[in-house]
């Protein structure tokens, strides 16, 4: 069975996968200072780890874009990761869980 929280990301991917290139490239610039600054106060700001787990390409191999969007989300119970989902959209978290896995800061 999968998990309920990996159901519902996989079916805001799939309907907000043309959406997501709706973001305006302000916003992605936002998106990417979030990334940067926000997420790199704990995952480093290369990414490559500190308090939180590296998100680069090769530690995420094998993580789907759904359990990664999920994560920014939703957080993750027990640890100090919080759920983002009060400051960013399904499609802007998918957009964002995209760049990460890519790479891309």
């Amino acid at each position: 069975m999968r998990h309920p929280v990996l159901t519902a990301a996989s079916l805001l991917l799939l309907s907000h996968s043309l959406s997501a290139a709706g973001i305006s490239e302000s916003r992605r610039a936002e998106l990417l200072g979030l990334l940067k600054h926000d997420c790199g106060s704990c995952h480093g700001l290369s990414l490559k780890g500190g308090l939180g787990p590296p998100l680069t390409p090769a530690k995420l191999q094998g993580k789907p874009v759904e359990f990664i969007t999920a994560t920014i989300l939703y957080g993750r119970a027990g640890t100090p990761m919080p759920p983002w989902r009060p400051f960013l959209s399904d499609g802007e978290a998918a957009w964002l869980a995209g760049r990460i896995k890519e790479g891309v800061q």
